[in-house]
């Protein structure tokens, strides 16, 4: 079983953190939401959600991999905390999944970590100088490093992760039993 960290900050774009962790809870991984501040967290269309823990209280380094929702202030929140950063980087230079949705891999830029890669993320959101190679496609996988578009590509983005880590059977059953096409 996978152990999943995705961490939640104010303004994060909340379809993006609950079909995440909807799909890869399917998938049964344990997938740990970690608010970074204390309480409920409201999300960028004024959904509150009650994370499973605090980032605080969580041992940030001890799972499997790290996802990142996106939504543009969540984004922005989550680069500015080096907490999120660091592990970000712990994560990545360890070969670890690193994943990040919509506005999400800007914060893979913030922590240095894109540099040399092909990503992608929300359209009109790219980098420029980050030395990333910025694609207009759903999903790219780039090594452990998993980003994608915005909401409407949420599930893609949850069932690729679990095609990478388990193979394309396991994404496929997911898949049918969603009903997507």
């Amino acid at each position: 079983m996978k152990k999943i960290l995705v961490p939640l900050a104010e303004g994060a774009e909340e379809m993006e953190a609950t079909i995440i962790v909807d799909v890869l809870r399917r998938a049964k991984w344990s997938v740990t939401l970690a608010g970074l501040q204390p309480g409920l967290v409201v999300c960028s269309r004024g959904v509150r959600i009650q994370p499973d823990t605090e980032w605080d209280l969580c041992e940030p380094l001890g799972y499997d991999g790290i996802v990142l929702p996106g939504g543009l202030g969540g984004a922005q929140r989550l680069a500015a905390d080096e907490r999120v950063l660091e592990a970000v980087r712990v994560y990545a230079r360890a070969n670890k999944l690193v994943a990040a949705i919509c506005a999400g891999p800007r914060v893979l830029v913030a922590a240095g970590v894109l540099e040399g890669r092909r990503a992608t993320l929300y359209p009109g959101l790219e980098v420029a100088g980050a030395g990333v190679e910025w694609l207009d496609e759903t999903v790219v996988i780039d090594g452990t490093i998993v980003t994608s578009r915005g909401p409407g590509t949420a599930m893609a983005f949850a069932l690729a992760l679990i095609a990478l880590a388990e193979g394309t059977e396991t994404a496929e059953e997911i898949r049918k039993g969603l009903l997507l096409p």
